[in-house]
């Protein structure tokens, strides 16, 4: 690891024989003259002089002194809203509050789109992480970097072809980290809409730090991804069993109904209290109350076309790591002990302080504010924090893996269900602790599941008393990313109202909310899961439930931020530090409670 100065460039005189010398001058400047033209020449290729701006030059000049004019950024303007699907399903729409709710948060997770041509584009003109550069921008006015400062990258995207791009909307993630202390943090990425982006990282540990740029998707392969989500919702589909006597059959089911979906008979199993929309294919012989059980059916394949497929090819375009043009990493210094201001690495106040959920040091997960951090490494530290407690989870499978951690510690009560889809419990008769987990209401892509026991979150959380004593864990969002936006949003807004209804009559009530976390992908899984469709639901949850008395567990930033390869399934070292997070909150020390 290196500490990166930067000293003040030292400014010489010409030789005073060169000076004197009129003749050799002429030569000189006409030297100088064919060599500035043959160098802005082989530049024009590269960069457009009239668009460079001050931090693309200095991907291109670097300078041992750097003191970059403030720029202005351009502002990203919400992309237009996506053409009405038919996921809005038949019964009565928003209500105007409803709608202006919608069209909010839509605005607010507006994604750049690309300009105006050929969809998709042509390879050699689509983003390529082999060409692209980032570098790390020299400390404003200081020697060093120390703890609390904010390093800022500089990122420029190319093409195949080597070629700056000229517009923004790449899907790039950005992560600060040091394999010997055990540590690292996600970094913060600002799209200036012009090919360049900015990755900030805060410095929260002394020692080595590198800095990763990874783009996870071009922006051509983003647009790919908005048709298939928008005009292609049931590419993932699913089934249920009627049976009455000896007569069964199986019918495809589905939430978002096609204009031209087959003019045949329906069974609506639109929820009564909610309202969240379910159809099936009425069997033929078979009335609709003979519905059994749900499960999942299968993917519609292929999506792509051969020119599209070649914007997900793992290694090439697919989550790829991008080079640094310099030195990718840097030694941290301790704060200094009067107080430091916090400042940004080159650019001062152009771009806001970023504030982390939290960062890994020593393997373990640190929050940034709010309940300081605590370890539960054995049984009776585990139990003593939850005697007395009823905690009820519902969701995913990424909250199922939340019950099965606890369940290690708490005896698991055979209730003779599948272990993949549940109901689970476990009791602690000594202790008083009950633990319960539940799986969401369809879609969940999951094996047969009898329908009696398939229940909506919302309906759940209204039959709680809450309390104290009551916890409510639950974790929404990995089903929901091959579906439109608005399939989603109608979801989180009646869980959120449930949520008011029970923090409103049972005042003490903990609920903590896990969001959505990095997934592994591929060509095929891109289609139906990709991180981008996640990011999109990610900011609508934050959104939805900002301002509510909720705990968010947020796992997008301890996913990126950890050493583990993504998957969808956190490995057991990360699902520690989230139950970890999750039990400072169920009973925080006396410090907390004070403050």
């Amino acid at each position: 690891m290196v500490t990166v100065e930067y000293d003040a460039v030292a400014y010489h005189a010409l030789p005073k024989g060169l000076i004197n010398s009129r003749h050799r001058f002429k030569y000189v400047l006409v030297f100088l003259f064919l060599a500035v033209s043959v160098f802005f020449f082989l530049l024009r290729d590269i960069v457009t002089l009239e668009g460079l701006s001050c931090h693309t030059a200095w991907l291109f000049f670097p300078p041992r002194n750097s003191s970059c004019a403030a720029y202005t950024r351009k502002t990203p303007q919400p992309s237009q809203h996506p053409v009405p699907t038919f996921c809005s399903h038949r019964g009565p729409g928003p209500t105007p509050d409803e709608a202006l709710e919608d069209r909010r948060l839509l605005d607010a997770i507006a994604w750049p789109q690309p300009p105006a041509g050929p969809v998709p584009a042509p390879l050699n003109q689509t983003s390529d992480p082999a060409h692209s550069l980032f570098a790390i921008l020299p400390s404003r006015g200081r020697r060093a970097w120390r703890v609390g400062d904010q390093l800022e990258a500089l990122v420029q995207m190319k093409d195949f072809q080597g070629r700056s791009k000229r517009h923004g909307g790449d899907f790039l993630v950005a992560r600060l980290h040091s394999p010997a202390l055990g540590a690292g943090v996600a970094g913060r990425v600002v799209d200036h809409l012009d090919g360049s982006y900015s990755a900030l990282f805060p410095l929260p540990w002394a020692g080595p730090a590198t800095a990763t740029v990874t783009m996870v998707h071009s922006s051509e392969a983003v647009a790919v991804l908005r048709r298939l989500r928008e005009r292609w919702p049931n590419r993932i589909f699913f089934h249920s069993l009627y049976r009455a006597g000896n007569l069964s059959e199986t019918t495809a089911c589905l939430p978002c109904l096609p204009p031209d979906y087959p003019q045949r008979p329906l069974c609506n199993h639109t929820d009564p209290h909610t309202g969240e929309p379910w159809y099936c294919y009425k069997p033929e012989r078979l009335g609709c109350d003979a519905r059994v059980n749900h499960a999942m059916g299968g993917y519609q394949k292929p999506l792509y076309s051969k020119q599209e497929a070649l914007l997900f090819r793992s290694g090439v375009n697919l989550k790829v790591v991008l080079h640094a043009s310099g030195p990718d990493s840097i030694d941290v210094l301790p704060q200094k002990i009067d107080g430091q201001k916090l400042e940004n690495s080159s650019t001062g106040a152009e771009l806001v302080q970023y504030t982390p959920a939290g960062y890994y040091y020593q393997s373990y997960w640190k929050p940034v504010g709010g309940t300081a951090a605590r370890r539960f490494d054995t049984s009776t530290s585990i139990t003593q924090c939850l005697t007395g407690k009823v905690i009820n989870m519902y969701g995913d499978s990424t909250m199922r893996q939340w019950f099965e951690y606890l369940s290690a510690f708490i005896p698991e009560f055979n209730l003779h269900r599948s272990k993949m889809v549940g109901p689970l419990m476990a009791v602690d008769s000594k202790h008083n602790i009950l633990l319960k987990y539940r799986c969401h209401g369809p879609p969940i892509r999951i094996q047969p599941v009898v329908v009696s026991e398939l229940r909506y979150v919302a309906n759940e959380l209204d039959g709680l008393a809450g309390g104290p004593d009551t916890v409510v864990l639950f974790s929404v969002w990995a089903h929901f990313t091959s579906f439109p936006v608005e399939v989603y949003i109608r979801r989180m807004r009646h869980i959120r109202r449930a949520t008011v209804r029970l923090l409103a009559r049972g005042p003490g009530t903990l609920v903590v909310i896990r969001s959505a976390n990095f997934v592994a992908m591929d060509q095929t899984t891109s289609t139906h899961s990709s991180d981008w469709f996640s990011l999109q639901m990610d900011g609508v949850l934050r959104a939805m439930f900002q301002g509510l008395a909720v705990v968010l567990v947020d796992a997008w930033e301890m996913t990126l931020a950890h050493h583990s390869a993504h998957n969808i399934h956190p490995p057991p070292p990360l699902i520690k530090n989230m139950v970890d997070l999750v039990l400072a909150h169920v009973c925080p020390d006396e410090t907390d409670k004070k403050s």
